[in-house]
């Protein structure tokens, strides 16, 4: 059963229409365009799940058609657009990872996990590179509060092979200032008693 839970925004003084003299001063402040204000959908969660599922997949593949180097730039371009990385630091604990690098802040953590090759990270072997197939998502809830959303399931991905692995992830996500929904929380375990 899907749960879906919505919290009032916090940010209600932005729906509030501006007076005559904020209006004025917003006119004379031209060196940052603040983006409308957007609480995030359920449906908009959904769907970036989906591409995060999609581009695991694409990551696999281009890694078996092109190699290393493609599958690595093809990574780089997908976190530069599904995560938070531009913004500050993101809170990513991959399901493999383990000591000192647990947790991945820095984009080139991120990328290390998925495709491997970084001397800093030897421990890395490329997850997006089993050979991915397929990725089903099953929410157990969507929590929604303004421009912030936060998922809790399980994902199940397909390898080539018909292998199923099933982890536990949560996802948090912000609307960026061009109103595109963006990775800032990815914690990924395996489930209880599956070691």
């Amino acid at each position: 059963m899907k749960k879906i839970l919505l919290a009032a925004p916090l940010a209600i003084a932005m729906a509030i229409p501006m007076t005559a003299n904020s209006a004025f001063a917003a006119s004379q402040t031209t060196a940052m365009a603040t983006p409308v204000y957007a609480p995030i959908t359920v449906a908009e969660v959904e769907a970036a799940q989906q591409a995060w599922g999609n581009a695991l997949v694409s990551i696999a593949k281009e890694y078996e058609s092109k190699g290393q180097s493609a599958a690595e730039k093809l990574a780089g371009r997908i976190i530069d657009s599904a995560y938070g990385y531009n913004m500050g630091p993101v809170l990513f604990k991959p399901t493999l990872a383990n000591g000192e690098q647990t947790f991945r802040t820095t984009r080139d953590g991120a990328l290390s996990y998925f495709v491997g090759g970084n001397s800093q990270y030897a421990n890395d072997s490329g997850f997006a590179l089993k050979g991915w197939r397929s990725v089903e998502i099953k929410n157990a809830g969507i929590l929604i509060a303004g421009n912030t959303a936060k998922s809790m399931g399980h994902v199940s991905m397909t390898d080539k092979d018909g292998k199923v692995t099933t982890v536990d992830k949560t996802w948090g996500y912000v609307r960026d200032g061009e109103g595109k929904l963006r990775i800032v929380l990815h914690h990924s375990s395996l489930p209880f008693g599956s070691n």
